[in-house]
This record gives structure tokens, sequence and C-alpha cells, in this order.
């Protein structure tokens, strides 16, 4: 039995490797790959290779700790958390784990919109997270599609950077919110309600979207654009633990504790504010800490 078993190879799941192997605790993270959201990059065209997500060099060390002390990472995709007595049974497909604590850090996954061209140009011009990407459109022509809260704050940030930002609105719900009446009196939006996103073009990056607004369909030009459908934790593996709320979200204390004793989360996959990997490497370290203290008192 480990001591520790972390489940994810994220920013969050590789700093509580760390901070959990330097105290001593005999770990085992479980992930299919290491790095998580650190290998995504958008680039646009003309701006090849522009990184955006930072924390990107403190990750890398964290990685190369772990792939150095191989006896520390699994290779695997954990299926289920099971609690017991004394601990926690981790089921995977290449097997069975057991562990006194558990540190879940398996992050969340963006929300599809699912249509043409959409998953062929993802980070080439198109981003599911405009607090990550925003400042990389400066003086650019931009589009966002939501309708929700988030949205509306996302095509606000937009506003501040892009040369003009064109919002697709599939309802008129959030656009009726004060930040949503404001952007309709920015002259550098334009908002499109009860409009569909119909078609991403471009051939090796985004160059244009296909709107379609009462019964007429447009081509936009734009250099780059914002899926903003909200984020889907990857929660399913402790779904029967009773720790999420109504979303998915692994909900925390403000020691990343869930309410399962011995049972942690950290990053994205919890109801943490902003999925940004700094506060996913924070998170994570934070978990570890936790999790030694728990162990200590066992």
């Amino acid at each position: 039995m480990y001591d520790l078993i972390i489940l994810g190879g994220g920013p969050a799941g590789l700093t509580a490797a760390v901070y959990a192997l330097h105290k001593r605790i005999e770990t085992l993270v479980i992930s299919e790959d290491l790095g998580g959201k650190t290998a995504y990059r958008l680039q646009l065209k003309g701006l090849e290779g522009h990184e955006i997500i930072s924390g990107l060099e403190v990750v890398e060390k964290f990685k190369r700790q772990l792939e150095y002390l191989q006896f520390a990472h699994k290779a695997d995709r954990a299926t289920k958390v099971v609690a017991k007595a004394g601990g926690f049974t981790v089921m995977a497909q290449g097997g069975t784990y057991e562990a006194k604590a558990v540190v879940v850090a398996t992050g969340a996954r963006p929300k599809w919109l699912d249509v043409p061209g959409e998953k062929r140009l993802m980070g080439r011009g198109l981003s599911y997270s405009a607090v990550s990407h925003a400042q990389v459109l400066i003086e650019k022509n931009a589009a966002l599609y939501g309708s929700s809260e988030r949205a509306i704050h996302s095509a606000a940030e937009l506003a501040q950077v892009a040369a003009n930002v064109h919002v697709i609105l599939p309802d008129k719900g959030a656009s009726e919110l004060a930040l949503g009446k404001k952007l309709r009196a920015n002259p550098k939006v334009k908002l499109y309600d009860d409009a569909q996103l119909k078609e991403v073009r471009g051939d090796e990056f985004v160059e244009s979207i296909v709107v379609a607004q009462k019964g007429a369909t447009q081509e936009i030009k734009v250099d780059g654009l914002f899926i903003e459908m909200g984020l889907a934790p990857n929660s399913e593996l402790v779904a029967e633990l009773g720790v999420a709320d109504a979303s998915g979200c692994k909900t925390v204390t403000n020691k990343c504790a869930t309410k399962q004793a011995g049972l942690f989360a950290a990053g994205d996959v919890t109801d943490v504010h902003i999925e940004q990997v700094l506060i996913a490497i924070g998170e994570g370290a934070k978990a570890a800490l936790s999790a030694y203290e728990y162990l200590l008192k066992q």
C-alpha cells in the first residue's frame, strides 16, 4: 500500500508529486502522460510558436524530476476510486492500487461545440479560454461564441485588447446582464443575438467563421476564435464518493481537502476559481502538504 496516490500528471498533479516526494512520502502518480495543459499552445497565423500559458518552465522542471524517478509514475488510466477501511483502492486499466490517501488532479476538458473545422483548428487560432489567451489577440480581429456569464466576461476581456470582437450569442440571456449591456455599448464589440456558429474555416489557421442568424448566413473574417462553453471536470472516477457539486467539480476546503477523509483534490477538477497553470501549481503543492499532515495523524 502506498502512502499517497496522485491521479493526474498536469501542473497540479506534478507539483503535488514533487512536494510529496520531498516529504519522503511513498508516492505513486497514475497518469497516461505528463504535462497536462502545458502541452497546449495557442498559435496564430504569423505568430507561430507564440507561448501564452505561463508556468511552463516550472512545470517542465517538475516533469523532468518525476521522469527521473521512474518508480513514482505509472503510465496508466485510473477509472475508479473506492474508499475502504484505512484508505482507498484505485482501479485502473492496467491494475489495482491501494493508498492511505489520494490526491485527485485529473483536470478538466473543454465542452465542444462540435462544428466543422473546430477540432482541426484547435490551438491554431481557436481556444477555449480567453482568460489564458486573450492577450495574443492584441489589435487583432477576434470572435467569441457562448451564452454563459463566463462567455460575457471573456468577451469583455477580449474587448480590452482586440481591435474588434464579434460575440455570437445563441440566446439573449447573458447579454441582458449588466456586463452584457456594457458590451453592447462598446463600439469595438458586435453582438449577434439568437445566432449560431456553423463552421470554422481556414487552411492551417483560423481565417473566418460562418454565423447563422434569423435565417441568413454570413462569413466573418477573424484572426482568432474563442469557444466559451465552459469546462467539464474529469471527476467521473470519484463520482460515487459524493464529493462533487452539481457541475461535477470537486468541492474542496482551503486545504484542498474534500469531505471524504483522506481524499484531496487540486487544479481544474475542483471548484477553485479560474483555470490557470500557476494557480494549479499552488493548489497542487497545497494538496500534497495537506495530505502529508493527514498521514502524520494516521
